[in-house]
């Protein structure tokens, strides 16, 4: 199985390389591309340091790891994952692991990690997916985020959907302190909430604060902060079925709304009975 490791820390982050030795432990056949700098917050931007289409990679060599090819990319994690789909650094890979973040993606906050919109955008070219994150700016408790790591790897390997990522949130903690692991649904926040103060005609004051979350809060960071490692599923983006947009639509003068029985439609209806008996087939 092709891997694919990234993170949003940086190439030099330590989390990047437990992460590696771990899914080279697995036995996987692994390349290393991460941001040549820190790029959190990036989400799933599509952003480099490209001159006349060039994005420029960096070759480097990790000493526990000397036959892992180890690229430093001059781009944020998603155009990493997205140019990796598209045979960059070799065969598309079958998984993206993207991490260990030294700090928590938790709660709907995660729309704005570059740790996870890595992950999500090797799910939305069809690869396995697995972001893990450690609840500490400067992570102590290593062997705990390895032993977490460890079990979700095997996860997601074993029983993984594509298209989706299994996100992992772990507690900075003793191996002797931590509950566990468990499933948790996303909070309503996430681990900072931004504070707009002074407005001035060319300046706008945002200052950050920790959230700390309630001890009966059973989302991800409410977990997370009593102890337990937490497990979501996240999906791609996809289309809300359930919103009525049927007052929205309107057809211009001139032109009339396609009918079923228009020959595009039929060419559209078979290509797509096509496609679904050919997945179905693979």
């Amino acid at each position: 199985m092709r891997v694919l490791v990234t993170n949003d820390d940086g190439i030099e982050s330590r989390g990047l390389g437990v992460l590696a030795r771990l899914a080279v432990e697995a036995g996987l056949d692994v390349v290393v591309a991460a941001p040549h700098t820190e790029r959190s917050g990036a989400s799933a931007s599509l952003t480099a340091l490209a001159e006349d289409g060039r994005l420029a990679v960096g070759e480097r060599r990790w000493a526990d790891l000397p036959d892992v090819p180890v690229r430093a990319v001059e781009a944020s994690p998603a155009l990493i994952g997205f140019v990796a789909a598209h045979g960059a650094f070799g065969p598309a890979p079958d998984l993206v692991l993207s991490g260990i973040n030294h700090g928590p993606n938790t709660g709907h906050a995660i729309l704005h990690s570059g740790t996870v919109g890595a992950a999500l955008t090797g799910a939305t070219h069809g690869a396995l997916a697995l972001a893990v994150s450690v609840a500490a700016a400067d992570p102590r408790h290593w062997d705990t985020a390895e032993q977490v790591t460890r079990r979700a790897l095997r996860w997601v390997i074993e029983s993984g959907q594509r298209g989706s990522v299994l996100n992992i949130n772990i507690p900075d903690v003793p191996p002797h302190e931590l509950r566990g692991i468990r499933p948790a649904p996303l909070a309503a926040f996430g681990a900072v909430q931004a504070d707009i103060g002074e407005v001035g005609a060319r300046f706008v004051t945002v200052t950050f604060r920790e959230i700390r979350a309630g001890e009966r809060d059973q989302t991800d960071a409410g977990l997370v902060a009593q102890g337990w490692a937490t497990a979501t599923a996240l999906r791609a983006p996809v289309e809300v079925a359930e919103v009525d947009l049927q007052a929205l639509a309107w057809t211009g003068p001139g032109h009339r709304l396609p009918g079923p029985h228009d020959p595009d439609q039929r060419d559209r209806a078979s290509s797509s009975n096509r496609s679904m008996s050919s997945r179905r087939h693979t």
